[in-house]
């Protein structure tokens, strides 16, 4: 049967609303507060938010996340987040969710975010090679987090040991790449996009933070276990719609679509956005999850490097111990 092209645009429009409109058997919609830091906003690190929320995933599931940024002054603060109600789950590096859990906390890594970040160690134009940082002044992040601790092993496999060089402790890629640019401090550690503006604008790579340390589990998603049992049903979407945003950055067809979300999410140009990406995925390094997968080994990994750093005491934790792997099992992810 032939039909009219109104009747065929109406057909369209409603084949497109029923493809993203949230599934019917969602009898409300469920409102979730995710708490993200200042250094994180405006960086790579935002990524699988800035798709599941831009894309509509969230919306899929029917549910509502509210992205609120707590106060500065460090990645502790994420989880005190959710012990004073800011926050329902937070994005938090694992040493923080580490630290916290082995006291009194009982937050647990519900989703992965990010697996193997990227870190550049980044120089003015005049310094050469690591050795050349002795008696300079570089600016790293907390002491005991996974960013200082692979870059202290990079500079110690070239040979520049603790006390060799001054460190300030900066928070925050954009703090530490306004040092650099000032002239206070001669080297520092960057994230994406700001380490690849910093090589177009004339600065040196000394190195990155894989070389030294490969494997990781970096950030997740964290939530206090006693919230996430009596909120299982919104875990549950979050992770889902989770999953979706990674297979949405992962698909090659959507690459300029996501090149575009991280131009207005880190206010990188096109070319650097690309790159970011290509460096990701060209070869894919395991910079980012499957589809938010925990992996125990990387959080292993952070847990041995916390344990060397002694920010930790031995016997060190099983990693089991700060995850709760059950909402991704309901998800289907794990």
């Amino acid at each position: 049967m032939l039909r009219s092209p109104k009747t065929r645009i109406a057909v369209a429009f409603l084949g497109f609303m029923l493809a993203w409109w949230p599934s019917p058997s969602f009898s409300e919609v469920l409102t979730i507060r995710y708490g993200q830091a200042y250094s994180a906003a405006r960086s790579i690190f935002s990524l699988p938010i800035s798709v599941a929320t831009g894309e509509g995933l969230f919306a899929r599931e029917g549910l509502n996340v509210e992205v609120l940024v707590p106060i500065p002054g460090g990645a502790d603060n994420m989880i005190a987040a959710l012990h004073n109600d800011s926050v329902d789950i937070t994005h938090v590096a694992t040493p923080f969710l580490i630290r916290a859990a082995s006291g009194s906390s009982d937050a647990a890594a519900i989703a992965a975010e990010f697996n193997n970040p990227i870190y550049s160690l980044i120089a003015k134009p005049e310094i050469a090679t690591i050795l050349d940082l002795k008696g300079k002044l570089v600016g790293l992040a907390d002491e005991y987090g996974t960013i200082t601790l692979s870059m202290r092993k990079l500079m110690e496999s070239h040979g520049l040991r603790r006390g060799e060089f001054g460190a300030r402790i900066i928070e925050g890629t954009s703090a530490r790449w306004a040092c650099l640019r000032r002239g206070d401090c001669d080297a520092v550690v960057l994230g994406q996009p700001q380490d690849l503006i910093a090589q177009e604008q004339g600065y040196r790579l000394l190195g990155h933070s894989t070389e030294s340390v490969p494997e990781l589990l970096y950030t997740v998603t964290a939530a206090r276990r006693s919230w996430a049992e009596e909120n299982k049903p919104a875990l549950v979407r979050y992770v889902r719609a989770l999953a979706a945003a990674f297979r949405f950055v992962r698909d090659p067809h959507n690459r300029d679509h996501v090149a575009h979300v991280i131009m207005q999410s880190t206010g990188s140009s096109e070319p650097i956005a690309r790159q970011t990406l290509s460096l990701f995925l060209e070869p894919d390094r395991g910079v980012l999850p499957k589809q938010g997968e925990i992996g125990l080994d990387g959080l292993g990994r952070v847990i041995a490097l916390m344990g060397e750093a002694g920010a930790l005491k031995g016997p060190l934790p099983a990693p089991d111990r700060f995850v709760d792997l059950q909402y991704l099992q309901a998800a289907g992810v794990q």
